[in-house]
């Protein structure tokens, strides 16, 4: 299982949002770059780095994103990524993967063409609040529900899927690990875990849970409630049951 720390950026600055919302963000005092150089030395194989003002339409960090990118381990870019033009751009400017959220309900052929284009490149955000997919910032609600909405794209070549609950509670989690393991079940193809872990031994529940490739981790790291390299080596760890590397 693959911990990628996560990256999220708005005016610049690393933040975090609590249960997605953009006017409320937890603020961390800590250099973008400098937290992604810090994340490559201690292991990590992939970063999730996440434009939060191109989501919302109010700017862009992509000049901070191309930065991560010449220093980061592999890194998959998202926010508000809507154009095979802006796919193109973001593999060119050297991004391993790009993660299309709001565009995937919205435009699923574009998803499906960039699949096609860029095999194992394109990663599908799915957002979910009472199992229902969000979109536009988590402020509309589709009709599909999460394994309806994977479903659409199962035959695809994409490189994975970021199942997010984003009304999670993180004081009462049991619920939504029963969501992802409900969805990880249900599908054909490997599931990033986002929005799970607060604690070390979340890390240890997820790895075992059927179909996870991965899990992305963000407010733990910055909160130093475990290292990336403690992480790292649950993730690491020699799993008979695992489907994904």
């Amino acid at each position: 299982m693959i911990i990628y720390p996560d990256i999220e950026l708005q005016n610049g600055k690393c933040v975090n949002l609590l249960r997605g919302q953009m006017d409320q963000p937890v603020v961390y005092d800590v250099d973008p770059v400098e937290a992604a150089r810090a994340f490559a030395e201690q292991g990590a194989k992939r970063l999730h780095v996440i434009d939060l003002d191109a989501v919302s339409g109010t700017g862009s960090n992509a000049d901070i994103i191309k930065e991560i990118i010449r220093v980061g381990p592999n890194v998959q870019v998202g926010g508000g990524i809507n154009s095979m033009e802006q796919i193109r751009e973001w593999i060119d400017a050297g991004a391993a993967r790009v993660v299309i959220a709001t565009a995937a309900v919205k435009q699923p052929t574009l998803v499906k063409e960039a699949a096609h284009a860029y095999p194992d490149q394109i990663v599908v955000s799915v957002d979910v609040r009472d199992n229902k997919v969000l979109c536009a910032g988590w402020k509309e609600t589709s009709s599909f529900s999460p394994v309806e909405f994977i479903e659409i794209f199962q035959d695809d070549p994409m490189a994975g899927f970021i199942l997010t609950d984003v009304g999670r509670d993180m004081d009462d989690p049991v619920e939504s690990f029963a969501m992802t393991t409900a969805v990880a079940k249900e599908v054909r193809v490997p599931i990033i875990s986002s929005g799970l872990i607060s604690s070390i031994d979340d890390v240890s529940m997820l790895k075992y849970l059927p179909n996870i490739a991965g899990t992305i981790v963000g407010r733990a790291l910055f909160n130093k409630e475990f290292t990336l390299e403690e992480a790292i080596a649950i993730g690491d760890a020699v799993d008979p049951t695992a489907q994904f590397a």
